[in-house]
C-alpha cells in the first residue's frame, strides 16, 4: 500500500471575550485503491493561451497543490507551524524524472531524490506514494503502466518493479536465478496494450529488450557495445509507443529511430542536440514531442518528421515553468512535462491540428 497522509482542515471562530479558538480536524486520504469512476481533468487555473497548439494550464510539485487550498487558513498555519521546507517534505518533488498517467487520470511522478513515486489524484484530491518499504525504491527513474493500471517503474540500479493498481508490490520483471536484474540500467519503459509486451530501454547496454508479461524474454533489439546503423542505438534513453510503432530517443546518435512493434528498422529523424534530460512523448496521432532542457523549449513534429510548431517556455508570462525534460501525453489532449529546474510538473493542454478530436 501507499503511504497516508494526514490532513487538517482548519476552522477559525472568534469567541465574544475576544479570544480566538483554533480548531484542527484530522481527515485522512483515502486510499488508492479506492475505486474512481470520474474521469474528468485536473483542475485549470492560471489558463494562459502560450501557442497556437499548446496552452499552460499550471504547475503542481506537492499534496498541497492536490488538495482545495483557502489562502487565510493556509496563511495561518504558516504563522502558527512556519511554512514547510521543501527539501525536507516527503510529499514534495525533490528530483523528478518521468511522469506517466493511469485510465483514472491519476498521475504518477518518479522521483529518485525522495526515493519514492508520487501519486496525484486530482479528481478525487487525494495524494499518496508508492509504499517504499524493504527498500525497494532506490531511484526510480522510469514509468509505464499496462492495461490493467499496474504500474511498472524502473531503479536505475537495474530492477523493473512491478505495482498492482492499488499500489500494493507485485513482483520484479527480469529477476534472474540468484536474484540478479535482467537490467543493467532501466531509464525508459513502454507497454503495448494491445500484446502486453513490455519494451525496456536498457541505457548502458545500448539495447532495448521485450519481454511479454510473465517476464520471459522475447528479444533484444541492438547490439552490445552500441552502434549508429539502424536498429542499433548509443544509450537510449526513452520510448514512446503510438498504434503500431517504437519511437526510440537514441541519445548518443542524436536522433529519434521509429522502429514496428517487432523491432524493425523504419525510419530516423534527427536531432540537433540530446542528453540524458531530453523528454519523449507521442500523442495518439503520432505527432512527436521534444523536449530541450538546455534553450528551454519544446518541439513538435508530425508523425514524418516535419516540424509542426515549437513552444518556448519563456513565453509563460509568470516565468514560472523552465527546462523541460519528461513528458507524457494523457488521453491526446494533455501533455504533462517535467521541470528540471524547479523540481515540478507542468500540464499543457494540446490544441489545434495536433489535437485529438
Amino acid at each position: 500500500m501507499f503511504s497516508h497522509r494526514i490532513w487538517s482542515t482548519v476552522c477559525l471562530a472568534v469567541l465574544v471575550s475576544g479570544l480566538v479558538l483554533l480548531c484542527i480536524v484530522p481527515r485522512l486520504a483515502v486510499t488508492w485503491g479506492a475505486a474512481l469512476t470520474a474521469s474528468s481533468q485536473p483542475a485549470q487555473e492560471n489558463v494562459q493561451q502560450a501557442s497556437a497548439s499548446l496552452t499552460f494550464l499550471r504547475v503542481f510539485s506537492s499534496a498541497d497543490d492536490v488538495r482545495p487550498s483557502h489562502p487565510i487558513l493556509d496563511r495561518t498555519l504558516d504563522i502558527i507551524a512556519g511554512p514547510a521546507d521543501p527539501a525536507t517534505r516527503g510529499d514534495a518533488l525533490q528530483s523528478p524524472s518521468a511522469v506517466t498517467t493511469d485510465s483514472n487520470h491519476r498521475v504518477f511522478v518518479a522521483d529518485p531524490g525522495a526515493k519514492t513515486v508520487h501519486i496525484f489524484d486530482f479528481v478525487h484530491s487525494k495524494y499518496g506514494r508508492l509504499d517504499g518499504r524493504a527498500n525497494r525504491l532506490h531511484d526510480p527513474v522510469a514509468l509505464a503502466v499496462d492495461g490493467q493500471n499496474n504500474l511498472y517503474v524502473g531503479n536505475q540500479n537495474g530492477d523493473v518493479l512491478v505495482y498492482d493498481s492499488a499500489g500494493k508490490f507485485r513482483r520484479y520483471l527480469g529477476k534472474l536465478r540468484g536474484g540478479e536484474s535482467y537490467f543493467d540500467s532501466p531509464t525508459g519503459i513502454a507497454i503495448d496494450r494491445a500484446t502486453g509486451h513490455i519494451y525496456v530501454c536498457d541505457r548502458s547496454r545500448h539495447m532495448i529488450i521485450v519481454m511479454d508479461e510473465r517476464g520471459k524474454l522475447i528479444r533484444k533489439l541492438g547490439t552490445r557495445g552500441g552502434g549508429e546503423r539502424p536498429g542499433e542505438f548509443r544509450f537510449p534513453t526513452q520510448m514512446a509507443l503510438s498504434g503500431s510503432e517504437l519511437f526510440v530517443l537514441d541519445v548518443g546518435n542524436s536522433r529519434i529511430q521509429i522502429l514496428d512493434t517487432g523491432g524493425h528498422f523504419l525510419r530516423a529523424m534527427n536531432l540537433v542536440y540530446a542528453d540524458r534530460r531530453t523528454g519523449l512523448a507521442v500523442d495518439p496521432q503520432g505527432n512527436i514531442y521534444v523536449s530541450d532542457s538546455v534553450l528551454n523549449k519544446i518541439q513538435v513534429f508530425r508523425h514524418e518528421g516535419q516540424v509542426l510548431y515549437t513552444f518556448e517556455t519563456s513565453t509563460i508570462k509568470d516565468g514560472s515553468f523552465s527546462q523541460p525534460s519528461g513528458m507524457w501525453v494523457d488521453g491526446g489532449r494533455s501533455l504533462y512535462v517535467l521541470d528540471s529546474q524547479s523540481n515540478r510538473v507542468g500540464l499543457f493542454q494540446i490544441n489545434g491540428q495536433n489535437a485529438l478530436k
